[in-house]
């Protein structure tokens, strides 16, 4: 029986992603997939990223977030949800980013940068990430991963490739998306400021938590 460092997971993110990948699967075969489907994704990223920001401006629960100024961008912020149009430059700034993002994970090796760069798009979702103004529930995210995940694999199925093929890249995408996830909640779970420990169940941490509170102003 293989033996997991459960503390190390939470504190050394090189482990947790190679705990994930091995555990789903996630390996140099679904890599070479990837890579292999770039030049045909490629002209369907903006088509995706389209589809993405035509799905969160329906809602003012998801389009709100993009009110305040975005990290690395130094034009305009709009005054009101009103004007938050789907030609503000900082929709337009954050469409580049999206585009990036769906590039990156079919061209880029799947290294130690890649991991960090993986961690990293969790992280700005948050208030981890030092933006007190930027803080996307999980449900919302949870949501978006959902959508972009039938997004990609319908984009894949209109690719034409043989079914072993599409089969193969599907089942690459979809292993990625998860470790993906992981990584974006993982930065969630960082905010509550604790964690249960194993065996411990969130309501008697809370509990605990009352307790000591109740102590100290006694």
């Amino acid at each position: 029986m293989r033996q997991i460092d459960e503390a190390r997971l939470e504190r050394d993110l090189g482990y947790r992603y190679r705990y994930l990948a091995d555990f789903i699967g996630f390996g140099p075969d679904d890599e070479a997939a990837l890579h292999e489907a770039a030049a045909s994704l490629a002209p369907l990223v903006p088509v995706l990223v389209d589809a993405v920001y035509d799905k969160l401006i329906q809602q003012d629960a998801t389009w709100r977030h993009f009110l305040p100024r975005q990290h690395g961008y130094e034009g305009p912020t709009p005054p009101s949800l009103a004007e938050l149009t789907m030609d503000h430059p900082q929709i337009r700034y954050r469409k580049q980013h999206l585009a990036r993002y769906l590039s990156a994970l079919v061209t880029r090796p799947y290294d130690g940068k890649m991991v960090e760069y993986l961690d990293m798009v969790g992280k700005i979702h948050t208030r981890q990430a030092g933006n007190p103004n930027i803080h996307v529930p999980q449900v919302q995210m949870n949501a978006l991963m959902g959508f972009v995940a039938d997004a990609v694999t319908a984009a894949i199925f209109g690719l034409g490739l043989g079914k072993a093929a599409e089969q193969r890249l599907v089942r690459a995408f979809q292993k990625l998306l998860w470790i993906q996830n992981d990584l974006i909640h993982r930065h969630y779970a960082a905010g509550e400021g604790s964690r249960a420990a194993p065996g411990e169940t969130p309501g008697a941490r809370s509990a605990l938590a009352g307790t000591a509170a109740s102590t100290s102003h006694n």
